[in-house]
Parts: structure tokens; C-alpha cells; sequence
């Protein structure tokens, strides 16, 4: 098995866990960013480290328009160079996406033992390194073949001389035993990952269909990476889902049972975060995953409330949730990690976003009325309904106080009355019991 094989079959065994890499970030300052040049970055170094690479030194370049044959001017080329081989870097990191024939070109100025690599290539190997179900492995390796692919001939010299050499940045192909791999068998892996993650999208389609078929209302949670979805989760159903501070900790869907104080079950999932940049061919690999979001009948917007960021935050989650088409989806923004915040900062917040819920998943600060709001949204498109339920009908009012909202019960001579607020899939059951007025 090669290493390329036995990270997306097996999990990741590289020298990151033995020994972290030393880099170099770059960042290009050009007009119409829509984030700071040094928030950009200051998230990037997070990525690294996540990825299991420390940072040691940063440099930048204003730039009107990326130079096509390096990205960068060829005298900071030169520059980049110089700064990696007196750091002792491992590698360089481009806050931007590079085209093959630029990494190719930065690839020649930089000495040997040097590697360079993208946001991208870098998101790339995190999820590499965090995804642990079958499908998301499949996902992560299909989204790793369509990096490569334009960058075949490029990164096989590049192996060939040995740069690569592991760690941060190759997880997704060493290919010292590749060298023989060439677009039409590549063109074939991505053919069967996609044939093999399509079964699994059936599968899991077929379990949304069984949710949907039960009339449950569906909640999503969305948001940026590391905005406390997975903690919120865990918070509200009492979960046990893993929740690290690190960007994508999890990246495999979750979904769990949650009684609302009217006895009504609804569902909570919790999805993939999201990041600005994020690879378009990341969202195409993990569409299964995110059909979780554009299934669900309210979607909540995490958002990290102790971030310098958020606003630029709420605006990639809004941008990701336009394409893959849930933007006109019912969405309740909450803001999360309020216990970081001061008093002042937290009541500004709360006059900017008055429609917005305001949390703490640490401390439960403020669950009570974001529960509440899911529970008025799940009523919202709920029909009243007054019936009186045969008691040889036990099923039914158990139905009814599992599947909808119970606003009284008494039992009478020929049956059990209940007011109630019924969601569309069950009105017709209800119906024939219903007590219409004279």
C-alpha cells in the first residue's frame, strides 16, 4: 500500500506527528480584498498549525494583479527564497491559490528541500487529516484528485527530485512509486470515487428520506469553521460529537433527536464548516454532505461572536449557502462564545442583530430562547387543529404528542381532546377526528 493509499483508506501517518514543519506564509495585498491582508494571514498560520506546521516567519507583497508566472514579482520570489533558507523553513504557503504553471516557476527559485504550496493544497491536507467515516475520506480523496490533475506533470518532476518528502501539504500523494500515473488513470480514480460515493449518497439518501418521511422538523446548523457547531450540538441534545478548538475538527455530518418543551421531536444536524476560500472542489466532493443543509426546514447560522471577523465570516457562510442553493431557506443567525464578550460589546451586538439568538454553548447561556425561537419556527406552518381521538386511538394521541405541538388534553366520554398545533405532514391523519364548529 502506498502512503497516498493508506492516508484516505487508513488515516494519516506522517511526520507531522513526529516532527512539525517550519514555514513561510505569503500573502498578496491586492484591491477589492474582501478580508484584511493580515486577518487572512493570521487565519492561515491557524490552517498550518493545524495541519501540523509552525509558522516562523510571514512576508507580503501589494500587488494590483497576481504576476502570471509567479504570483508574486520575481525579485520577492527571490526574496521568499532567501527568507526560507535562513528560517530553515520546510516549505512555503501562498494565502492565495496558485495556477500549476506558478507553483511550478516558485518551485524552481526555492532550493530543493523547500516545498510550495496553496490554501488550497493546505485545507486539502487538513481535511485529509480530520476525515474519518468512509465517505468522507472518499470525499476528501475526490477533491484531492481534482487538485491534482492539472498539476500532474508538474508535481511528478517535482517528486521525482525529491522535494516532496512528506508531510504538511503531500497527504494526498508522496507518489515516489507513481511516477507512472498519468492523466487518463487519474481521470479513471476520480471516475470510481465518484461512482462509489454516489452509492453512498444514495444510502444516505435513502436515511434523509426515511427523517423526511416521518414529518420530523429538520434543523441544520451552518457555519463558519471553529464557530462552536459541534459544541452547540452537543449543548442542546446532549450529544457526545466531537469539539476541539481547532478548524475543522469534524467533517462528517451528525444528526441527532431533540425533544422541544412541547414534547415535539425535531432533529438537529450538525455539518462541515465552512472557510473564505473555500475549494470549489471541496464543496462539489462534499455535496452529500451538504444536501444535510439544503434538506432541512431551518437552518441555524453559528457565528463566533468573539471573532474580530465575523461579519466577513457571515458573509463566506452566506456565500457557500448560495451555491448549493439554501439561501432561500427559513435561518436564525446565533451568535456564539457570548461568555468572551463584554457587556458593552454583547448589547451592541444585540442592536445591530435584533433578530438574532445570542449563546454560549460552554456555559448554556441563552439556549432557553434559542430553543424557544426553533420551536416557534417549527410551529410556524402548523395547523390548529381541535379533535377528539377515539380512546381505542392510543397510537394516535401518542403520535400527536411525539409529532406535534400540544396546547390541551382532556379526556372525555368518547374520547381524548386535544388542541393542538399539527405540522402538514400529519393534518390529513388528524383531520377525520377534527371537531368542526356548527
Amino acid at each position: 500500500m502506498t502512503e497516498y493509499q493508506s492516508v484516505i483508506q487508513k488515516g494519516p501517518a506522517t511526520q507531522a506527528e513526529e516532527r512539525r514543519e517550519r514555514a513561510v506564509i505569503v500573502g498578496v495585498d491586492r484591491p477589492g480584498l474582501e478580508w484584511p491582508l493580515e486577518s487572512s494571514l493570521a487565519e492561515l498560520e491557524r490552517l498550518a498549525d493545524t495541519a501540523g506546521a509552525d509558522v516562523v516567519a510571514s512576508t507580503t507583497q501589494r500587488l494590483d494583479a497576481p504576476n502570471p508566472r509567479t504570483f508574486v514579482g520575481s525579485g520577492k520570489a527571490e526574496e521568499i527564497a532567501e527568507l526560507a533558507r535562513t528560517t530553515e523553513a520546510d516549505l512555503v504557503i501562498f494565502d492565495d491559490e496558485l495556477t500549476p504553471s506558478q507553483q511550478a516557476n516558485l518551485e524552481k527559485v526555492m532550493d530543493k528541500s523547500v516545498k510550495v504550496i496553496d490554501r488550497t493544497a493546505l485545507i486539502l491536507d487538513i481535511f485529509a487529516l480530520h476525515a474519518t467515516s468512509k465517505e468522507g475520506r472518499l470525499q476528501v480523496r475526490l477533491a484531492q484528485n481534482q487538485y491534482l490533475y492539472p498539476r500532474l506533470r508538474g508535481m511528478w518532476a517535482h517528486l521525482a527530485s525529491n522535494r516532496m518528502g512528506g508531510g504538511v501539504g503531500s497527504r494526498f500523494g508522496e507518489g515516489e512509486s507513481q511516477l507512472e500515473v498519468d492523466r487518463r488513470m487519474v481521470r479513471k480514480r476520480i471516475t470510481s470515487i465518484r461512482r462509489e460515493l454516489a452509492r453512498l449518497a444514495d444510502v444516505r439518501s435513502l436515511q434523509r428520506e426515511s427523517r423526511y418521511g416521518s414529518g420530523m422538523f429538520k434543523v441544520a446548523l451552518a457555519g463558519y469553521t471553529n464557530a462552536g457547531k459541534s459544541s452547540l450540538i452537543n449543548r442542546l441534545t446532549g450529544a457526545d460529537v466531537l469539539s476541539y478548538d481547532k478548524l475543522f475538527a469534524t467533517l462528517d455530518s451528525t444528526t441527532r433527536k431533540f425533544e422541544l418543551p412541547e414534547g415535539r421531536e425535531i432533529t438537529v444536524t450538525d455539518t462541515v464548516g465552512f472557510i473564505q476560500k473555500l475549494p470549489t472542489t471541496l464543496v462539489e466532493a462534499f455535496k452529500s454532505t451538504l444536501d444535510e443543509i439544503t434538506g432541512a426546514d431551518l437552518i441555524l447560522h453559528v457565528v463566533d461572536a468573539s471573532s474580530a471577523e465575523f461579519e466577513g465570516q457571515i458573509d463566506a457562510v452566506c456565500d457557500v449557502l448560495e451555491q448549493i442553493g439554501a439561501e432561500s431557506i427559513a435561518t436564525i443567525e446565533v451568535f456564539n462564545k457570548c461568555d468572551l464578550l463584554d457587556a458593552e460589546t454583547l448589547a451592541g451586538l444585540r442592536r445591530r442583530f435584533p433578530a438574532a439568538q445570542f449563546v454560549s454553548a460552554r456555559t448554556g447561556e441563552g439556549t432557553e430562547a434559542l430553543v424557544a425561537a426553533i420551536a416557534a419556527a417549527a410551529s410556524a406552518a402548523d395547523t390548529k387543529l381541535d379533535v377528539v381521538i377515539p380512546y381505542q386511538r392510543g397510537d394516535l394521541v401518542s403520535l400527536a404528542h411525539e409529532r406535534c405541538h400540544i396546547i390541551s388534553e382532556a379526556h372525555e366520554g368518547d374520547g381524548t381532546h386535544i388542541q393542538m398545533l399539527v405540522g402538514a405532514a400529519w393534518a390529513s391523519i388528524f383531520e377525520p377526528f377534527a371537531i368542526h364548529a356548527s
